[in-house]
């Protein structure tokens, strides 16, 4: 089987659904964001995700990156190198960064598609210029002028790569403890000298200098997170020398294989401070949120990818009879696609991924009216739901992206369980999702402990008057009811948060994760009505494209009817509280 983009879906999602083509271009800075230049990008895109990134992912996993210790240098697969080259002459790092800098100015949401299709085709190799996203957004924000005059343009052009160097062999999520050091030198650098890991693109052969966007502690740094500077540290120097930042070994993974995850050594490097001192995790969460956002596409273009794979093979594989009959007399059995079970995993990877889609894009929508926004107004209730919903996104698509995978290999019987068919892969490369860039419980523990009570709870207030106001709004659409009560127990769960997490941390810890989730059924619930409505309405004006618009309708009610009703399980979760989880000793485990 071979990928193929959802362009009709995406656009259904960006154009019918979100009106992306009325409001990004109204967007001051975003006028040049038509319908007939994001049509043109979704086909192009299309076109380098099936025919060049696509067809390596296979032989990519295969080969996987290889590590010569002598030079300290890494190879990767065979024709990645030539593929980036062309995703990166072709414009397409360049997508929506600042123009002043070599970029095209367009909004994030365009990026947004275009990361689905890339992460669909080839999570390996969409890895590096993804994360050098992160590292232009965050080098864009906080960086001298000097800094991004002489780093941005070879950053947007793809020329370098950008990585972001954090966790240390000893500390993970809690950064506070990293031991890397930024010592002043006299010409205002710094000498960076640790070791981090798991660091993406750390070294490879794709292209000519890695930009390393560095987490270390000056010398008279204050304890805790409160002492983190973000340093610039390039691998080669300006005068073409090579600065001691050098990978010390590749991680053996279980999947994403095409990508380098490397230890880097920094031996008293050469780095320049980025931002304030002590201030960097501030600006390092510039791009942490981007990359937050990026890896829940990862989750949802594996998912795509893996349900068109175990959809083809559920129409052409026969097996047994339909429990109705049989369905093809001629044939000696039936296509399994007849078989409920069978139809029961097909339609839960169709309904999350076309539910997540519309989450992703919309919360990619908010992005870009957070920055582009006419008024302040307009600007502030965008980034209030952007910082809601980044957690939700992240999580949630990440763990139905290796759910959906897993369904399509179970669809798919001993065949999906071996290497003739890719979803076995899809399985391995989509593991990580859910655990890089933020674990998903961290991503709930984020949700519940920052983002409920930001600015006095004003995201989650505006969260739920948009699902309202659309409710007041369209008193016809589908599923208002299954709506409602999905809203209901949301509410219900926050309002056992407030009365029990407020006051034990550990109540709040025990309700985070199915309290994202039951926010995340209640977001779908939200997008699957629109969607429906959308559909219920071009069929009435009679749209000459039946079975798109019908299949949006049934898929719909599988949601509401099959998916939808986890919500209460969820709040019954939540409200049990803490007592099953710590009442047992460490030492009866």
């Amino acid at each position: 089987m071979s990928y193929q983009a959802p362009l009709r879906d995406m656009q259904f999602v960006l154009y019918e659904v979100l009106k992306g083509d009325e409001i990004l271009p109204s967007l001051p800075g975003f006028e040049d964001a038509t319908r007939e230049i994001m049509d043109a990008m979704l086909t192009e895109g299309a076109k380098l995700a099936e025919n060049v990134m696509a067809p390596l992912n296979t032989p990519g996993d295969r080969e996987g990156c290889q590590y010569d210790p002598e030079t300290k240098s890494v190879t990767t697969p065979t024709g990645f190198k030539e593929a980036y080259k062309q995703f990166a002459e072709n414009g397409w790092t360049a997508l929506s960064s600042p123009v002043e800098y070599g970029g095209q100015g367009l909004p994030h949401t365009l990026n947004t598609l275009a990361e689905e299709m890339v992460c669909s085709a080839n999570l390996s190799l969409g890895m590096y210029p993804g994360l050098t996203h992160g590292a232009i957004n965050a080098l864009t924000s906080y960086g001298s002028e000097e800094l991004k005059n002489k780093f941005l343009p070879q950053l947007i052009s793809g020329e370098w790569t950008g990585t972001m160097c954090l966790t240390e062999p000893h500390c993970g999520t809690d950064l506070g403890l990293i031991r890397t050091k930024a010592e002043p030198q006299a010409d205002g650098s710094y000498a960076i000298s640790g070791t981090k890991i798991w660091i993406t693109g750390g070294e490879h052969d794709l292209a000519d200098n890695i930009v390393h966007l560095v987490l270390a502690k000056l010398p008279d740094a204050p304890g805790g997170s409160k002492g983190i500077s973000l340093f610039l540290v390039p691998k080669l120097l300006e005068d073409g020398s090579r600065n001691p930042a050098f990978c010390g070994g590749l991680e053996h993974k279980m999947g994403i294989k095409g990508s380098a995850t490397c230890v880097m050594n920094f031996e008293e490097a050469k780095g320049w401070l980025i931002g304030e001192p002590h201030k960097g995790l501030q600006a390092m969460f510039v791009m942490m949120n981007s990359a937050r956002l990026m890896v829940g596409l990862q989750g949802l273009g594996v998912a795509e990818a893996a349900y068109q794979t175990s959809l083809g093979f559920a129409k052409d594989r026969r097996q047994s009879r339909s429990l109705a009959g049989p369905q093809e007399p001629d044939q000696a059995a039936d296509c399994i696609i007849v078989h409920p079970d069978v139809r029961r995993m097909l339609l839960r990877q169709k309904a999350t991924i076309e539910g997540g889609r519309a989450l992703a894009y919309f919360t990619a929508m908010q992005l870009d009216i957070s920055h582009n926004g006419e008024t302040p107004e307009e600007r502030e209730y965008a980034d209030d739901l952007v910082q809601l919903l980044t957690p939700v996104a992240k999580a949630f698509l990440t763990d139905e992206g290796f759910f959906c995978a897993n369904d399509g290999l179970q669809l798919m019987g001993g065949n999906g369980f071996t290497q003739d068919w890719p979803v076995e892969q899809y399985v391995r490369d989509a593991r990580i999702t859910r655990i890089y860039e933020g674990t998903n419980g961290i991503q709930a523990l984020d949700l519940v402990g920052r983002k409920l009570g930001m600015a006095g709870g004003r995201p989650l207030k505006r969260f739920f008057a948009m699902l309202e106001g659309y409710a007041s709004e369209n008193e016809d659409a589908p599923y208002l009811g299954e709506l409602k009560a999905s809203m209901a127990k949301l509410q219900k769960a926050t309002m056992w948060l407030m009365q029990n997490g407020m006051t034990d941390r550990e109540q709040a810890g025990s309700a985070a994760t199915p309290y994202l989730r039951l926010m995340a059924l209640t977001s779908l619930a939200y997008f699957w009505s629109k969607m429906a409505l959308v559909a219920r309405q071009q069929l009435d004006a009679g749209s000459t494209e039946t079975d798109f618009y019908q299949a949006k309708l049934h898929s719909a009610e599988f949601y509401m009817a099959k998916i939808l009703p986890q919500t209460s399980s969820l709040l019954t979760e939540i409200e049990a509280g803490k007592d099953s989880l710590m009442a047992m000793t460490i030492e009866q485990f």
